[in-house]
């Protein structure tokens, strides 16, 4: 009796393979859709098909968790963190359709989201985040007092953020105090306390969110001029990119500081001028101020985030003495 031969059976193999994945993954959509309608939904509405909002949290809470540990932050605490900007980004997302489910539906960027398009309902929302919110909660438990003090600081400033476009010109800058929170937090998990290197990058953190943010804001200006909303972008008008510019400046010239008071390497600075680079380039595509431009422009400082802790990872894990 002849035997098959190996590449028979390999081929034979790769074809059984490849019929298991595709039934399990039809097995898997029909789950989906038979107990879990809404998840895809719920998924959107927190923005986790989008995670540009997770990274311009996590890397500045990076910057504060890897300078506070001089480069080795313990397992646990990476772990807190990582989640934890996962959780309460995503919450925030959620909060921040709640309070602009009325205004949502006028504005062509944000027509489409679930609570909107009635694939969600405001019941849906409110039970999601409190899924969200607790593990978040359990999180910040396994730290320490002040950390869970500047935690409940963080989530009130989250929570006041959506109805600041409606009494400010300036929402940003709240914005930019709750996605610096991380700084302090993680100073605080690691050492007990916050040093006044912690207060520093807050302050570039608030500089550089209010530029990325503003180029946000020049997205949605026309629908907002409509609605009645306030923005750092109506606020500029014509001198937008020049001050989204100096702000670049400022952010850049206090990270240069935080350097010279860690003694921080040349791998700092290279990372630095790296997201120098992109900041640069943002001004390139926001020239026009034309909608895709600015938001492609919105998108790019991930990479100044993860330019700026690439230099702090290089500082700490290959450099430092």
């Amino acid at each position: 009796m002849r035997l098959p031969s190996i590449s028979t059976l390999l081929r034979n193999l790769s074809q059984i393979s490849v019929s298991l994945v595709v039934d399990a993954s039809s097995k898997l959509r029909h789950f989906q859709k038979q107990r879990l309608p809404k998840l895809p939904h719920l998924l959107k509405l927190a923005r986790l098909d989008r995670p540009i909002g997770i990274s311009l949290l996590l890397w500045p809470t990076f910057w504060g968790l890897w300078i506070a540990s001089e480069g080795y932050p313990s397992a646990h605490l990476f772990f807190v963190f990582f989640l934890g900007v996962v959780f309460t980004r995503s919450a925030g997302c959620v909060i921040n359709d709640i309070a602009d489910r009325n205004f949502d539906g006028q504005v062509k960027r944000t027509v489409n989201r679930p609570l909107i398009t009635g694939e969600l309902m405001l019941s849906d929302a409110f039970i999601f985040l409190f899924v969200l919110l607790f593990p978040a909660l359990i999180l910040v438990l396994t730290t320490n007092l002040l950390t869970l003090s500047l935690a409940v600081i963080a989530a009130l400033i989250a929570a006041v953020y959506p109805l600041m476009k409606r009494y400010t010109y300036l929402p940003q800058a709240v914005l930019g105090l709750a996605f610096s929170m991380g700084i302090p937090m993680s100073f605080s998990a690691v050492t007990g306390e916050i040093p006044q290197i912690a207060w520093l990058l807050v302050v570039a953190n608030v500089i550089w969110t209010v530029a990325y943010d503003t180029e946000y804001a020049m997205v949605d200006r026309d629908d907002d001029l409509k609605l009645g909303l306030k923005s750092s972008a109506i606020l500029f008008g014509d001198l937008d990119k020049l001050i989204i510019g100096v702000l670049q400046i400022f952010f850049l010239g206090i990270m240069v500081m935080v350097a010279q008071r860690l003694s921080l390497g040349f791998s700092f600075y290279a990372g630095l001028t790296i997201a120098a680079g992109f900041l640069i380039y943002q001004q390139y595509l926001i020239k026009d101020r034309a909608r895709d431009p600015c938001f492609a422009a919105f998108l790019n400082n991930h990479w100044v985030g993860l330019s700026v802790f690439g230099g702090v990872f290089l500082h700490y894990g290959l450099f430092a003495t």
